[in-house]
């Protein structure tokens, strides 16, 4: 086992108090979104074994089969498939939809034969890998995910009470429902925004109206989120297209599996992520960043769906997995009871472990290793050790699921 070490990324859209808190770190006054466990490029977590520290990402180079498994390694290359994180939003983040395994890898090929550089910023393929994903609620936590059921949209929009929306109020109702919101995203992303400007602040006056009326209706809680929207990026199309999508509120413990195809954006709170190890994300709004909409239109599943919200339950062991079809990544969480028998985290693949609350003590079974793990700690695991955990916390234990 090896103690990690850990990069903060400092987005604009994190909380400046939520990562320091749970570090038991003195807050800086800036932004700090996310802290990053694993062996992305992008910020790889570092590990010493006695010659200083080294990032994680060239200890599994050296020796993958030993460091992963050789079942991951014949199963996803040379290279950790997942990147945990802590996130934490403070306002909300872009809008966006990842591909599925074929989208990706298509779009990858297209724009790497065209030869568009992969630090572009109109880039949308950066690899070849899909992104499933799934976030764990440390605090109370909103989002919106999937696309609410046309006649529940329409409703929305009527509620609102914006002459600008009623010819979309009237194609929510009139046609199927896949071809509505097609139609519907489409004509919010594609319209010029000099054009579309003055019904979106209407929009927005709307929502503020509905989320603070005395005696709250039907709509008050999505739209309190909207309104948050709207603050945060105002004039965006982006909160029209927002509107059409479900809004979740998940409680500590629960977790949100977000699949490819699927829209949806993080609002607020505390939670723990995993994906697959890909940056392929296509935007659809509340963002600066390049939003490129026929192919967002070609990777986005046109179809009402209710949140995949997941309620883990323990199983004989203890433990308390989510389950989800991705192979990439399993996580589980692990509540430690003071005096409780020790937990033994089994697997033949590598292993991270976090602590979120508490203390426990890993000891190997293998090695005879042993590291406390304090709040917001985490530790790698190479595949092939056995530790044992025990103490008064709860920690989270991402792994493959192959």
């Amino acid at each position: 086992m090896d103690r990690l070490q850990n990069t903060v990324r400092p987005y604009a859209w994190g909380s400046t108090t939520a990562l320091p808190e749970l570090l038991r770190e003195r807050p800086t006054g800036e932004p700090q979104a996310e802290l990053w466990m694993g062996a992305h490029p992008g910020a790889p977590s570092h590990i010493d074994r006695g010659d200083g520290p080294t990032a994680l990402s060239e200890v599994i180079a050296a020796d993958p089969h030993r460091e992963l498994g050789p079942a991951t390694v014949d199963a996803f290359g040379p290279q950790l498939p997942f990147l945990l994180k802590l996130l934490a939003a403070a306002q909300p983040l872009s809008l966006q939809v990842h591909p599925d395994p074929e989208q990706a890898a298509a779009g990858f090929a297209d724009e790497e034969a065209r030869g568009v550089p992969r630090d572009a910023p109109h880039r949308n393929y950066k690899d070849d890998r899909h992104k499933p994903e799934l976030l764990a609620a440390l605090t109370p936590f909103e989002g919106l995910c999937g696309f609410r059921p046309a006649a529940g949209s329409a409703a929305l929009l009527a509620a609102l009470d914006v002459g600008g929306l009623e010819p979309y109020v009237d194609i929510l109702h009139a046609r199927p429902e896949s071809a509505a919101l097609r139609e519907v995203l489409t004509a919010f992303l594609s319209a010029d925004r000099s054009e579309i400007a003055g019904t979106v602040r209407q929009a927005a006056d709307a929502v503020r109206r509905l989320a603070s009326a005395p005696e709250p209706g039907r709509w008050a809680a999505d739209c309190a989120a909207y309104a948050d929207i709207a603050r945060h990026h105002p004039d965006d199309p982006g909160l029209l297209a927002a509107m059409l999508l479900n809004h979740v509120r998940l409680e500590p413990g629960e977790a949100l599996h977000l699949d490819a195809g699927v829209p949806h954006a993080y609002l607020t709170g505390l939670g723990v992520e995993i994906m697959a190890n890909s940056d392929n994300v296509l935007r659809c709004g509340l963002t600066p960043k390049h939003v490129d909409v026929p192919e967002l239109l070609r990777v986005v599943r046109f179809e009402a769906s209710d949140p995949a919200v997941l309620t883990p339950e323990a199983d004989p062991d203890g433990a308390e997995p989510y389950t989800t079809p991705v192979s990439e990544f399993a996580l589980s969480r692990h509540v430690l009871a003071p005096g409780g028998a020790p937990r033994t985290l089994r697997g033949d693949a590598a292993q991270i472990v976090l602590c979120t609350a508490g203390r426990a003590t890993l000891t190997d079974e293998v090695t005879g290793t042993e590291i406390v793990l304090e709040q917001g700690q985490s530790v790698f695991v190479p595949a092939g050790e056995r530790p044992r955990a025990v103490g008064d916390g709860t920690i989270f234990r991402a792994t493959v699921a192959v």
